[in-house]
């Protein structure tokens, strides 16, 4: 089984507002992670977009999205959300749910574990 797993992606109208999900399988509850989300759009690199840490007790957020972004977490379902307000077309991409317990090293892209993802498109 995989042991993130992202969900809520779909196709919405500029404007909306979306909740990402990322679960953790049981088979990772045994680290304390930090978790992150990135997202890649086509044609372009994978790119950090807000993370989290093990606690909840420190986020992080790429200037550009800082304003309709938010990260947070769920502890007692072992799971961390990813708000995404007022949408835009330029948020097109496939978002993905990344974790590693080095917080430096989970806001890259060779954070230790990935979803698969899930895609957001928004129409204008």
């Amino acid at each position: 089984q995989a042991q993130l797993v992202e969900s809520g992606g779909g196709l919405v109208q500029a404007g909306d507002s979306l909740r990402l999900s990322c679960a953790q399988s049981e088979r990772t509850l045994t680290r304390s992670l930090n978790v992150g989300w990135f997202r890649q759009a086509p044609g372009k690199e994978r790119e950090f977009v807000a993370g989290i840490n093990w606690s909840g007790g420190t986020t992080n957020y790429r200037d550009s999205v800082k304003d309709r972004f938010t990260i947070f977490r769920d502890g007692a379902k072992n799971t961390v959300y990813l708000e995404i307000n007022s949408l835009k077309p330029e948020d097109t991409a496939v978002y993905y749910c990344a974790a590693d317990p080095n917080w430096a090293r989970l806001q890259t892209t060779t954070a230790e574990y990935w979803g698969r993802g899930t895609q957001v498109t928004v129409s204008s």
